[in-house]
């Protein structure tokens, strides 16, 4: 017959091993927890504030999520408009925080209206865009305007976000973008 304590000894997890395998296994499960998507209603929770990756272009900018705004908008300069084939394109770039610039070049979707709060309505070429948010990917109409002034690179709208992703106002940088398969051009 085989007491208890026999059992612990011969498989060593009595003693001072006991609190290393605890440890062990408590931080296994912790990182599962940190690294996996919250998930509510089927829907990926991300904070306020997340880093995103844009496509074409292959470059993580961080972006702010704002459920009041309709529309996606993106920090670029040296905007161009070209035609090629007969259509309206337009070449631009775009920098991240950390001094990486890509230059993209795009088809132009229309040009919208965005209205500020305290003026006219301001005419913005938009485009589509691939964006990555934490493991969901989506093409988006994104406008192109100065947000240099702004803390954040871009502006992801309800257009974006609507049926896919929930914004816990409470957080930020919640998740990296993890969109496997995309292209890096």
């Amino acid at each position: 017959m085989v007491h208890k304590g026999d059992l612990k000894d011969k498989l060593g997890i009595g003693g001072p091993l006991k609190n290393v395998y605890f440890l062990i296994a408590t931080v296994g499960v912790a990182s599962l927890i940190l690294t996996s998507p919250v998930m509510a209603q089927g829907k990926q929770v991300v904070g306020w504030v997340e880093e995103v990756c844009i496509y074409p272009g292959n470059l993580v900018i961080r972006a702010k999520l704002d459920t009041g705004a309709r529309n996606s908008s993106l920090n670029t300069s040296h905007i161009t408009e070209f035609e090629r084939q007969g259509k309206r394109w337009v070449r631009f770039e775009v920098t991240n925080r950390y001094g990486k610039t890509v230059t993209i070049e795009r088809k132009a979707h229309r040009v919208v209206k965005i209205k500020n709060h305290d003026s006219t309505p301001q005419p913005r070429l938009a485009i589509l865009l691939g964006i990555c948010l934490g493991s969901f990917y989506k093409e988006a109409e994104v406008n192109l305007a100065d947000r240099s002034h702004f803390n954040y690179q871009m502006l992801i709208g309800r257009s974006f976000l609507a049926g896919n992703l929930i914004v816990d106002p409470s957080t930020k940088y919640t998740t990296k973008p993890i969109c496997i398969g995309m292209s890096k051009e």
